[in-house]
């Protein structure tokens, strides 16, 4: 099964970024091409018949299997990116972090209103980040057509506060 050689894989990391916290590491899933070919291809079935448009991936690991997924899916590519990384004009959102605050941009012209779009990020925590996505992807006038995680830290019950913008939420992997 897919999720348990994802958790033998993902690596913890204690204390980072600051005290108390545990970073769940997906990096060493990328030393497997063939593994990460299987990340995509799961979450490519499980998306399948949901009506997207667009993908966007959340600076910066949601871009890795963000970026694969659209492209195995046939869809373009939108990178939701730190305040000051995008080259172009741009609409930004502030939000929450569990250890601060943080903005996220994307360009004015990412897409057309009325767009479907798929946020995809690699790991749903608070919500925090994956909430102000949202809220940008509605600025622009699109729909967000769903979400997709890596990991879902369940035990946190973020998805709550997707559900408001879409209640289709995949995940690979749950920590209860």
């Amino acid at each position: 099964m897919l999720e348990q050689t994802l958790k033998e894989v993902i690596r913890d990391i204690q204390d980072f970024p600051k005290p108390g916290i545990v970073f769940k590491d997906i990096t060493p899933i990328l030393k497997d091409a063939a593994l990460c070919t299987a990340v995509v291809e799961e979450f490519a079935t499980r998306l399948k018949g949901m009506d997207i448009d667009a993908i966007a991936g959340v600076e910066s690991r949601g871009f890795l299997f963000g970026l694969m997924l659209a492209n195995r899916m046939g869809l373009p590519f939108i990178p939701i990116r730190k305040q000051g990384k995008l080259p172009f004009k741009t609409i930004s959102e502030s939000y929450a972090l569990e250890y601060g605050q943080a903005t996220i941009e994307v360009h004015e012209d990412a897409f057309a209103a009325g767009t479907k779009v798929l946020i995809h990020d690699d790991l749903l925590a608070t919500g925090g980040t994956v909430v102000a996505a949202s809220k940008l992807v509605e600025k622009l006038g699109g729909v967000v057509a769903g979400y997709s995680f890596v990991i879902s830290l369940d035990f946190l019950q973020s998805e709550g506060r997707l559900t408001r913008f879409s209640d289709q939420i995949v995940s690979l992997v749950h920590y209860k």
